[in-house]
């Protein structure tokens, strides 16, 4: 028995798992698909210790990461990934609908669940573990303003987003620049486990119906232990050509509203920099 088979039995008792990320899945799929529709920039939101970029490092993607991970501790860990990748870039920001100054809530597990959000009685129950200990103040961007600080016009760019029932915040952020993204890849919840989010349904129906991607993948997530019911999965979705920013422009302020408004903070905007 290898280590990590001891180390995933002793965990199994208090009703933890390992795996490698992401569990359950294949990195050579992800990066197959990524190949497949010539994608070259990774923008990786929610970084948190560098997992998903070393993860499309040892299955063979050679392009541009960009990761954004605004809690102090992780970030330390996701700059020691990144520090020999000269691709690979490191940002110390919250991303959201505006830019300004945030509260992030710490979560217990090495800050893997940490949100913007208030967490629901559900969560805690499903990973006791996870519950928030703390506060930390971060500053939040907005993706739209920082992209042509970030992206080449001919980039072909995929925006990843693990942050906690924030992701249409994110997605508000990003404008009428989304149509510029050939695939997306979102942690979505099967049941709420963070105050205030989307549905299931109403995030798979914005990104598929409104914003014409197609789901190619379904990553298994956060699956409760004490049932075996799965709480969170990741979608991966692409599509072939570029929107029409026009059909956008609701994304950016310029017309009827796509996305229903979230509450956030506001602030002057800063300079790019990295941390």
């Amino acid at each position: 028995m290898d280590i990590i088979h001891r180390l995933r039995s002793v965990a199994h008792r208090f009703g933890v798992d390992i795996t490698r990320y992401p569990g359950n899945w294949s990195g050579l799929q992800l990066v197959r698909l990524l190949a497949e529709h010539r994608v070259n920039v990774v923008i990786d939101v929610g970084a948190h210790a560098g997992g998903y970029g070393s993860m499309l490092r040892s299955a063979g993607f050679p392009g541009r990461i960009v990761s954004f991970e605004p809690l102090r501790s992780p970030r330390s860990e996701l700059h020691r990934a990144a520090r020999k990748d000269e691709h690979w870039h490191v940002y110390p920001y919250a991303l959201g609908e505006k830019s300004g100054t945030v509260v992030m809530n710490v979560a217990g597990n090495s800050g893997a669940s940490s949100s913007v959000l208030p967490m629901l009685d559900r969560h805690r129950v499903a990973a006791p573990h996870a519950q928030y200990q703390g506060k930390q103040t971060a500053e939040m961007r907005c993706l739209g303003e920082l992209w042509e600080e970030l992206i080449k016009p001919d980039d072909r760019v995929f925006l990843k987003m693990d942050v906690q029932g924030y992701e249409e915040n994110v997605l508000k952020g990003l404008g009428g620049h989304f149509g510029e993204c050939v695939g997306i890849q979102m942690e979505t919840s099967l049941v709420p486990l963070y105050q205030g989010v989307w549905s299931f349904k109403e995030a798979l129906e914005l990104v598929t119906g409104k914003l014409g991607m197609t789901v190619m993948s379904v990553i298994p997530g956060f699956t409760d232990p004490r049932t075996g019911q799965m709480l969170q999965c990741d979608l991966v979705l692409f599509r072939d050509v570029r929107v029409d920013v026009e059909q956008l422009s609701a994304l950016s302020g310029n017309g009827p509203e796509i996305l229903t408004g979230r509450a956030s903070s506001s602030a002057g905007r800063g300079g790019l920099s990295r941390k």
